[in-house]
């Protein structure tokens, strides 16, 4: 009985002291990479972009560690400069393409939606975006980052390997 305390203790200390962190910082062959814990704002989008594309016949995508680093990145960068943009799409793709064997990458960005809800309706509501949204894909992941204004700043980026 106490191995068994001991073991729940362990495992408990394990989850929290990993769960608690903002970011994951990799390191691989590529150097650092930074992975931040997904937020609840984020898994919501992911879960809806997911149910779309099953309601569509598609099937559901993974999220995957290299793009959350490039979503991330970008997301964090809008948020900083305050401005929405595609800028530097071509590096994000050609660091998915060399370091996570992708053959398409395509790219959704937004601002100033509130919930998952709205950001993702939004995208479904726009044609090129829904387009992206209902594509041949593998994996896909999604940042959501505040500026200091408290406005969220989104890039969700699709990938076929």
């Amino acid at each position: 009985m106490k191995t068994n305390l001991n073991l729940l203790l362990l495992a408990l200390f394990l989850i929290l002291a990993t769960s608690c962190s903002k970011e994951n910082v990799e390191d691989t062959e590529l150097g650092n990479i930074i992975i931040p814990e997904a937020k609840t704002i984020e898994i919501e989008i992911m879960e809806l972009i997911n149910a779309y594309r099953i309601e569509n016949g598609l099937n559901a995508l993974s999220n995957h560690g290299l793009i959350k680093s490039q979503t991330y990145s970008h997301s964090d960068y809008m948020a900083e400069t305050d401005n929405i943009s595609h800028l530097n799409f071509y590096s994000r793709k050609n660091f998915l393409v060399n370091n996570a064997g992708a053959n398409i990458v395509t790219e959704n960005v937004a601002y100033g939606y509130s919930s998952a809800e709205t950001v993702v309706n939004a995208w479904i509501n726009s044609e090129g975006h829904r387009i992206n949204m209902l594509g041949d894909y593998t994996n896909f992941d999604v940042s959501a980052e505040q500026n200091d204004e408290g406005k969220w700043y989104f890039t969700n980026i699709f990938m076929k390997n």
